[in-house]
């Protein structure tokens, strides 16, 4: 039963199994990322808290505009080697359903390396607890996001 074959084989009960990601699954989940995080700080969602716990000025703002390009195209590479990885740690885990995949593997994901790493800026930085909350539940929210499409 603990043959390569044996792990990638479904449970019974179930229809689907995750299974090694394709580059479009990768690149489909980078890009859903990056949309949950456009709208999720969007300022009529939490964009304007974000700002101003942030602590970014409008000049600030202005200069980060000439490099967007540049910070999205790295922001979805990063975001695919996130789901790359997500893969698996799901085929590792032997998720077969959307229920793994959100309470098992994107809660697992963000319970142990979003969520205490990120702790270290109200920690040490001195940011502010609500701003800390803002991007964890953004992260919570966007790994669910990666985890549903590489089950599918």
């Amino acid at each position: 039963m603990h043959t390569r074959e044996a792990r990638r084989r479904p449970h019974p009960r179930y229809h689907v199994s995750m299974e090694p990601a394709s580059i479009w699954q990768i690149l489909a989940a980078g890009v859903a990322s990056a949309l949950v995080g456009m709208i999720w700080y969007h300022p009529r969602v939490f964009g304007t808290a974000w700002t101003r716990l942030a602590q970014v000025t409008p000049e600030m703002a202005a200069r980060s505009k000439r490099r967007m390009p540049v910070y999205a195209l790295i922001g979805l590479a990063a975001a695919m080697v996130i789901a790359w990885v997500m893969s698996t740690i799901g085929i590792a885990l032997g998720i077969y359903d959307w229920i793994g995949a959100i309470f098992e593997l994107a809660l697992f994901t963000w319970l142990g390396f979003v969520v205490p790493t990120m702790l270290n800026a109200v920690l040490w930085e001195y940011r502010p607890l609500k701003l800390y909350f803002i991007n964890i539940a953004y992260w919570f929210v966007s790994l669910s996001v990666i985890a549903l499409i590489l089950l599918f």
